[in-house]
């Protein structure tokens, strides 16, 4: 397994296969081609943590054979950043972990998962300088919200906690930009559809750390089985997504995005494939900005669940030292 110390020394290659690039390696190393042979990026395999390929190319076997030896992962995208398949995947007979898995069915897990998910919501609204009377009831209320779900019964009445404190928060987070209300999918303004992306983005990157441990990504404590649904990596997104609201918020104010940076379809806010670069970029910044973070979270909670210790649960905080 991966150590802190390793995991920060490793990087992820993002490959826009629209431009031309092309997937090479020499020696040990991972070769990134233009569309005119020229070479954009030469990469030791020992520092690579994974490869994102966005859109359509062409994979050797010895670059799979790479991966596999050099223990990353190569995660194949569509032009639209849909994730639909992982190559050289390690630990994946990791059945001691599975078995716990399986057999979990307490409330203190899922409980930290919300709890932990207020929490950076709060964070967030509280760095706000001019806060409005309606900020403040929302933090009184989130904290009330926060504290039921530590004792909810079900996962029916804890997700009401947490439903409740996200519609005060989003309203709160976003009350200075175009916002109608969090509507996930339906993409009917750019703020749900970069929200959209960006979870995807950050969902992607969750996915790709779970893999490391071996865990089964279709068994989880909050969102539980349904039909190749990846039910594990829904809940431990939950805690993160601030990172991306937070994102969202600056990039719609700081204007490094516009309405024409999509077309519509279907009455939907589509992002242009001339801007899923930038935006897709701009969306991993952040993310890598708590890159430790979210390996130490993973981290700690594969122990808590190899320990049967649920009360060692990990805690990610948004606003460090707070």
């Amino acid at each position: 397994m991966l150590d802190k110390n390793d995991f920060s020394k490793k990087q992820i290659v993002m490959l826009f296969c629209n431009k031309g690039e092309k997937l090479s390696f020499k020696n040990d190393n991972l070769i990134v081609k233009s569309s005119d042979g020229q070479i954009k990026l030469q990469l030791s395999c020992y520092r690579i943590f994974a490869v994102f390929v966005i859109g359509n190319t062409s994979i050797t076997t010895g670059l799979i054979q790479r991966a596999s030896k050099f223990n990353f992962h190569i995660a194949l995208f569509t032009a639209y950043f849909r994730l639909y398949d992982i190559i050289a995947c390690p630990n994946r007979g990791n059945t001691l972990l599975h078995r716990t898995q399986y057999m979990y069915s307490d409330m203190a897990v899922p409980a930290n998962i919300i709890e932990n998910k207020i929490l950076n919501q709060q964070l967030l609204l509280k760095t706000v300088r001019n806060k409005s009377d309606y900020l403040k009831e929302a933090l009184t209320k989130m904290e009330a919200y926060k504290s039921s779900a530590s004792s909810a019964r079900t996962l029916t009445e804890l997700m009401g906690y947490e439903g409740l404190a996200s519609k005060l928060y989003f309203k709160a987070w976003f009350n200075n930009v175009l916002w109608t209300g969090r509507k996930p999918r339906i993409k009917h303004d750019i703020t749900n559809s970069l929200l959209d992306i960006g979870y995807t983005v950050l969902f992607n990157f969750i996915e790709a750390l779970l893999y490391i441990y071996g865990f089964d990504i279709y068994v989880g404590v909050l969102h539980r089985e349904f039909y190749m649904r990846k039910s594990l990596v829904c809940d431990l997104v939950e805690p993160f997504r601030p990172i991306i609201d937070r994102k969202v918020k600056a990039m719609i104010n700081l204007k490094q995005v516009s309405e024409g940076d999509f077309f519509q379809r279907n009455h939907q806010f589509v992002l242009s494939w001339e801007s899923s670069p930038k935006v897709i970029t701009e969306f991993l910044k952040a993310i890598m900005e708590y890159k430790t973070d979210i390996f130490l979270y993973i981290q700690g909670y594969y122990r808590s669940f190899m320990r049967d210790a649920p009360e060692n649960m990990p805690v990610f905080k948004l606003i460090r030292g707070d």
